[in-house]
């Protein structure tokens, strides 16, 4: 709770990925991927409950034994490969009955994500009165330096009529990197989005922003949190 504005943390995990089989659950520098989640959520100062989407047995059971709760099951049609990221978060909101001021959404494959992060997420979010702030790393390259590229390898600019800069002359740009999600939860249940109009930004570094999506990134996360000082 901040300002006496309750808070509740929801991680959404399924358990059909493709890229790593059980990733949320594998072990990575001996935890399931998912505990570093649950671990770092739990020592927030402002989350006052935090629980589990998942429709998979597994993914439950280890969540459970971490520390999570998980007060229903997720029906399986929201938890496809086409499933929008949002709607398990609105499923959950919808099946608690308790009602919480703001909804916290962690990502289990952002284990680097620590719990300053999730804080200060919060703090920002009420210091600046608005209703969602997201998580955000700096770009590394510019856009104009994108480019698609056809069945015949011909690249053409990913953004028209733009001219080739150098990195330290372009602007400073920033992406989602699916670490921490918080919205007011009456306006996220009105947009089903977490990003509005005035939707503000949280600055992470490059490597708590890792999120694992193939093996490689697992690799490199693996590397980090076993040799955290």
């Amino acid at each position: 709770m901040i300002n006496g504005k309750s808070i509740i943390g929801i991680i959404t995990a399924r358990g059909g990925s493709k890229g790593i089989p059980g990733k949320n659950i594998k072990l990575i520098a001996g935890k399931p991927l998912i505990a570093w989640t649950i671990e770092e959520a739990n020592k927030s100062k402002y989350i006052d409950r935090l629980i589990l989407s998942s429709e998979d047995v597994n993914i439950i059971r280890v969540a459970k034994e971490w520390g999570c709760e998980v007060p229903f099951i997720r029906p399986q049609e929201l938890a496809l490969d086409d499933t929008p990221g949002i709607d398990p978060v609105i499923n959950a909101l919808n099946e608690l009955r308790e009602k919480y001021y703001y909804t916290c959404l962690l990502q289990p494959t952002s284990p680097l994500r620590k719990a300053k992060h999730i804080d200060e997420v919060i703090e920002l979010c009420e210091e600046m009165h608005t209703d969602s702030c997201v998580s955000m790393v700096e770009v590394s390259k510019p856009p104009q330096w994108i480019f698609r590229m056809d069945n015949l390898y011909k690249i053409t600019p990913f953004l028209k009529g733009k001219e080739l800069v150098r990195r330290q002359d372009a602007d400073k740009l920033y992406s989602l990197n699916g670490s921490v999600y918080l919205m007011k939860t009456q306006k996220l249940l009105e947009t089903k989005s977490f990003i509005i109009s005035n939707t503000i930004g949280y600055i992470m570094d490059k490597i708590s922003s890792i999120d694992i999506d193939d093996i490689i990134d697992f690799n490199i996360v693996e590397y980090f949190l076993k040799n955290e000082s």
